[in-house]
Formats: structure tokens, C-alpha cells, sequence
């Protein structure tokens, strides 16, 4: 394989794990001879997402997304989300009968459920139908491929995660919090499937610190005045950020890896966490962060780890092995496909 096709409705100027992702896989990729062409809403008119107007939908002919697949020529197209163009390519894929792989990033059925009264279990079969269509669903964490294995999702195949580790590094400067101290710290978007709550609310010494932002940060601002919201932040400003806290707390319940974790830990910043899929797989028993149901013990406890640590734990996270590992799950999706036994979608095609 030459050319490679990812058609994402998470791009730039969003800023997300997915995003964060294939940013890396387009670097490492490239570094491996590969050409990637990210089909992508930057390419075409955008809407707003309804209920979370910072991401943009693409809203585009399915002609137009076709023509842009057959203009690219790749041997092998990739679909990242669910959204209209990842709608649009798995169409076009079935209808010319070409392998494709999926990933499922997001337990989307969890955060519209935050948003609206639809029962999970509908969304799901609508994601097991999506992602069962597919030769591959690359999935990140050992937990996220038990669950929605039980959920029916077939040909499922991991896909780790990994970390720039000259970016985020300890540092002895640690001016970028100048706060009362520990400093607990949290980093990602500021929206309700995040349970930002169960942090801000957690009776803690020192400060509070959220970095992001999201449909629910003016709730949260007027609600919690004590906590300090420092905005939007990316590239050596946040490493300096992350690397200034004393603990890294990770609120959310449906977050299905958790790259900041990593940035957090390459930094030398330990973890406290709740006991769930993300979290549970990237720290585990690792010495690196506390996982507790109780994460107010789990923050004070994370407080005694030894940084240097966590920064040596998350060192063993690499991009360029997720990399391999991405075009190896690619490599045995296509042998799949041309094998007697076909997807879901050969079964039952539309």
C-alpha cells in the first residue's frame, strides 16, 4: 500500500484526540513511505454540530465526496467517524466493493444519551451496522474491544495510542501555574460527557486548573468560581502547563483511550482517575495514577507518586509503533476481505 485515504469528520480546527491522532499518523505515515489524504470537512461547506456548534459538519453532494475518493486513487481508504463524510465514503465503498477499515475513537451513544433522551442501545445498533460493514474496527484499549464485542462489533483489532515525549517533559520551570499548590489539573474539552463536575466539585487543597474548551464552560465558569479556567491551549504553552501541575485529573466516564493521559504522565504528572475503560488500560496497575471510585482519595493519594515515574511509564508509548500498528491492522483487514468470508455489508448490501 501506497496511497491511504482517511475520511474524518474530526479535523482541524477542532482539537480532540482524534484529531490529535491522525495529525501523528500523517506524520509517521509519511516517514514510512505512505501518502495520506485526509478527506476532511476543511474541504467543503460546514454547518454547525447541533448542541456543540464548534464542530463543523460537512455539508457537500455525496457526488462531490465521490469524485474526491476517486480523485485521491488509494489503495485503501480508512473511515476514523460516523459523521457525513464517513457516511458518504463507506456508501461509496460498498457500492464499488472496496475494503475498508473503521476506528470507533468515541462512545457516542454515551454522549448524545448527556445530550438527549435516546436510548443507548439504538445508537448502538446504528454503530455496530456502520463499523460491521467494514473488513477492520481498529479499537484502542482492551476494555473498549470487550465491550462492544459484547455489543456485537465483529472484526474488531487494536490500535494503541502514543506520545511526543520531547514535547511534554518535565520541566524546572514550573512559573506557567503560579497557584497555590497541588495543582490539579485537567485538560480536554469542556463539555458534559467530560463529568467536569465530579472534579469542580471534589472538596480539595490547593487549586483547581482546567485547560479547554467547550459548549459547558460558561455553566461551569458561573458555577465554580474558585477554579481557574485558562482557555484554549496546544503546543509548549500547554506542555508548560501540564508539566507545572501536580496531579492530572481525569473525570470522564466514556473516553475510550485518553491521550492526555499520556501528556500528563510524559510530563511527570500523575494520574487519578475513575476505574473505566480509558483510564483502566493506560494506567492499570502501572504505579502511575490511582483509580478509584472516590476521586477525591484518588487525587489526594495520586499526590505521592514518584514523577519521574510516570514520565518513564509513558515513554513506552511510541507514534511511530502506533503506526506500524495501524498499517498492519490495514494489512490483515485486506487479506479478510478477499477471503470466502465476507463483511456484513457483502451479506447484506445498502
Amino acid at each position: 500500500m501506497r496511497r491511504l485515504l482517511v475520511a474524518t469528520d474530526a479535523w482541524h480546527p477542532q482539537i480532540n484526540g482524534v484529531v490529535r491522532t491522525f495529525e501523528r499518523m500523517v506524520e509517521e505515515l509519511g516517514a514510512l513511505g505512505i501518502d495520506v489524504t485526509m478527506l476532511a470537512p476543511s474541504a467543503f461547506r460546514t454547518i454547525p454540530c447541533p448542541t456543540y456548534p464548534e464542530i463543523r459538519l460537512a455539508i457537500s453532494r455525496p457526488s462531490t465526496v465521490r469524485a474526491a475518493i476517486v480523485a485521491a486513487a488509494p489503495d485503501h481508504i480508512h473511515i476514523a467517524t460516523e459523521g457525513p463524510l464517513g457516511l458518504i465514503a463507506r456508501r461509496w465503498c460498498l457500492a464499488e466493493g472496496r475494503a475498508f477499515t473503521t476506528s470507533f475513537h468515541t462512545k457516542f451513544p454515551e454522549y448524545l444519551r448527556a445530550r438527549a433522551p435516546v436510548p443507548e442501545r439504538w445508537t448502538y445498533a446504528w454503530l455496530r451496522r456502520f463499523h460491521n460493514s467494514g473488513s477492520g474496527c481498529m479499537v484502542a484499549t482492551p476494555s473498549l474491544e470487550r465491550d462492544i464485542s459484547r455489543r456485537g462489533f465483529r472484526h474488531l483489532m487494536r490500535w494503541s495510542r502514543g506520545v511526543d515525549g520531547q514535547l511534554f517533559r518535565p520541566r524546572s520551570d514550573q512559573s506557567a501555574l503560579d497557584l497555590p499548590r497541588p495543582i490539579c489539573l485537567y485538560v480536554g474539552r469542556v463539555a458534559p460527557e467530560k463529568n467536569l463536575e465530579a472534579f469542580l466539585s471534589l472538596d480539595l487543597p490547593g487549586s483547581k486548573v482546567v485547560v479547554g474548551e467547550g459548549p459547558a464552560l460558561a455553566a461551569l465558569k458561573s458555577r465554580f468560581e474558585n477554579a481557574h479556567f485558562f482557555g484554549f491551549c496546544e503546543g509548549e504553552p500547554l506542555a508548560e502547563v501540564y508539566a507545572a501541575a501536580d496531579v492530572f485529573v481525569f473525570p470522564s466516564r466514556t473516553d475510550t483511550f485518553g491521550i492526555v493521559l499520556l501528556e500528563a504522565l510524559a510530563c511527570g504528572v500523575p494520574v487519578a482517575a475513575y476505574p473505566v475503560t480509558g483510564p483502566a488500560d493506560v494506567i492499570g496497575d502501572a504505579g502511575v495514577g490511582v483509580l478509584d471510585e472516590d476521586l477525591r482519595h484518588a487525587t489526594l493519594a495520586a499526590l505521592q507518586i514518584p514523577r519521574e515515574r510516570c514520565r518513564a511509564f509513558a515513554l513506552s508509548y511510541g507514534w511511530q509503533a502506533s503506526a506500524r500498528q495501524f498499517l498492519d491492522n490495514i494489512g490483515k483487514a485486506q487479506a479478510f476481505f478477499g477471503r470466502s468470508e465476507k463483511p456484513e455489508h457483502q451479506l447484506a448490501p445498502g
